[in-house]
């Protein structure tokens, strides 16, 4: 799944506009571009901090992402392993029903 440059617009546009451009203009067409960190880095810092902080709702379009940048399930599985000891059990096991989901949408 290629990333939409006009994700932002669809799904929000009609009722945040400008939060939509920020995303799409600023977020993923600039800062995601930049250089300095490839799309598989900066989709790894993204998911860790969405599961630290326990952001669940932005966790499946991120995670699907991240396969998009390269990172395979048991990648995915291993990070959040691993935050489970950094951000907690409760984030991880949500974070991991986040992924198990995704995976059973994508097999069925």
């Amino acid at each position: 799944m290629a990333h939409d440059p006009h994700y932002a617009r669809k799904s929000i546009g009609e009722i945040a506009p400008k939060l939509a451009a920020l995303t799409d203009e600023v977020l993923f067409a600039d800062i995601w571009s930049r250089a300095e960190l490839g799309p598989r880095e900066r989709s790894i810092a993204t998911v860790a901090t969405l599961v630290a902080l326990n952001r669940t709702e932005q966790l499946p379009f991120h995670l699907d992402r991240a396969r998009d940048n390269g990172l395979g399930d048991d990648e995915l599985v291993e990070l959040i392993t691993h935050l489970a000891f950094y951000a907690g059990w409760p984030s991880a096991f949500s974070a991991i029903g986040v992924l198990r989901k995704l995976r059973e949408e994508r097999t069925s």
